[in-house]
């Protein structure tokens, strides 16, 4: 599983170090010009761009035109297609009004699955994943009925985790995966929800700040992972220098790969 993690512009080059791939907020771009540049000289270098409409940090997807003129600027590898936060028509409307007025920018194309319910989401997620236009498939970490999917145990971040293991474990379970085109996990709850994907090689990339999030709080990942989480969104602190915490940071993403592809062990913590 190929993993990014959003640092801030102070340990940006450190975290390219121990990572597959770099992920960027467009929103960001119109605020920070150094922001951008990072970005164009990770391309330069050859890094992997994968560039985010930003809808998690804004509430809603980034403006069309501008987003497709940015894509058009640092030619990422791949985009996400502007969706809409748990409501699966609208994303599919969004994603064919997307396709259609910008049928040729640079960049492979990253359909988002999206919905309220179970139902909702795999209605939405078929659409994305058997469609030729879609190169690979998302799926987020904070949808409100992932809470609804277990036994009310824990806090909310647990019970998300635990509600994206059974949505996936599920849809496994009734055929619906497309294991013939990769997919990329949008975030997470808990740290320690990857173990549960080792073996599951269409899961192709992820991203999440929470390794270096936690790392800036001077909190180390257990050996399971974590008991709660941090709910602080990086871009906010985009600028802000955490060259101090480095040791904290470095810990926890060493964590996370091994919790991602290997060696680490997880024991339920509720």
């Amino acid at each position: 599983m190929k993993i990014a993690h959003e640092a801030p512009l102070s340990i940006f080059d450190k975290v390219q170090q121990l990572t597959d791939y770099d992920y960027a907020l467009v929103h960001l771009f119109e605020e920070n010009e150094e922001y951008y540049n990072t970005f164009v000289k990770a391309k330069k270098d050859g890094r992997e761009v994968l560039l985010d409409n930003s809808i998690f940090e804004l509430g809603t997807a980034f403006e069309s035109d501008t987003y497709a003129d940015w894509i058009v600027k640092l030619k990422p590898d791949w985009y996400i297609v502007p969706d809409v936060l748990d409501n699966a028509n609208a994303t599919i409307d969004s994603f064919d009004s997307f396709m259609l007025t910008y049928p040729d920018l640079p960049g492979k194309v990253i359909g988002v699955a999206q919905g309220s319910t179970y139902d909702e989401l795999v209605a939405c997620y078929r659409y994305m994943a058997y469609d030729s236009r879609v190169d690979k498939v998302a799926m987020s970490f904070n949808h409100p009925f992932f809470q609804t999917m277990i036994p009310p145990l824990g806090n909310k971040y647990y019970r998300m985790m635990r509600g994206r293991q059974k949505v996936i474990a599920d849809m496994l379970r009734d055929d619906i995966i497309n294991q013939d085109k990769p997919h990329h996990l949008l975030g997470c709850g808990l740290p320690q929800e990857f173990t549960e994907y080792q073996n599951h090689k269409w899961i192709d990339s992820m991203d999440t700040s929470n390794p270096v999030i936690h790392g800036m709080k001077g909190i180390r990942y257990n050996d399971y992972g974590l008991n709660d989480k941090e709910s602080v969104k990086l871009f906010t602190l985009i600028d802000e220098d955490v060259v101090a915490c480095w040791d904290d940071i470095e810990y926890n993403i060493h964590m996370f790969r091994e919790m991602c592809n290997g060696k680490a062990t997880v024991d339920s913590a509720v």
